[in-house]
């Protein structure tokens, strides 16, 4: 399953990449981010960075590590997390069109196994919550850059 969301940011894309390359302080940016632990942290680079991320899904915490693949500083980062069977890939990307700075977000889940395959067939009914909480993810993100 893969969901992809953009917004349009009145902002630099060096302004927009200091906010979401910031995972360290993500939780005081996306409201959905109750806690941010660093495990590991790279010393020049943004690739190698690990950390565990603490949301509520269906009214309990929910801590998963994730990890930065790929870089590059001002275009985008990927992540990878897995969890129970499936990983779960995350791409932020800037770019502008027209002078426009856009922030976008593409998160693919893919199952391993038999039994995660499985679990996985009725995720596609939570497609459109999935987007609607990854919109909201970049909103706050947009809220934060244009009012600093």
């Amino acid at each position: 399953m893969k969901v992809e969301v953009q917004i349009n940011i009145n902002a630099t894309r060096l302004e927009v990449w200091k906010v979401v390359a910031n995972i360290r302080n993500a939780s005081e940016v996306i409201k959905g981010i109750d806690k941010i632990e660093i495990i590991k942290e790279p010393t020049n680079e943004l690739v190698g960075l690990k950390w565990r991320e603490t949301r509520m899904y269906f009214g309990k915490p929910t801590a998963i590590e994730k990890w930065i693949t790929d870089a590059i500083e001002n275009e985008f980062y990927k992540t990878r997390a897995e969890m129970d069977g499936f990983v779960f890939l995350t791409t932020m990307t800037i770019s502008e069109n027209s002078g426009n700075v856009i922030l976008s977000s593409s998160h693919e889940t893919q199952s391993r196994g038999i039994i995660a395959g499985i679990k996985s067939l009725p995720m596609i009914f939570f497609n459109g919550v999935l987007k609607k909480a990854i919109l909201q993810d970049l909103n706050d993100i947009k809220l934060t850059v244009e009012h600093n």
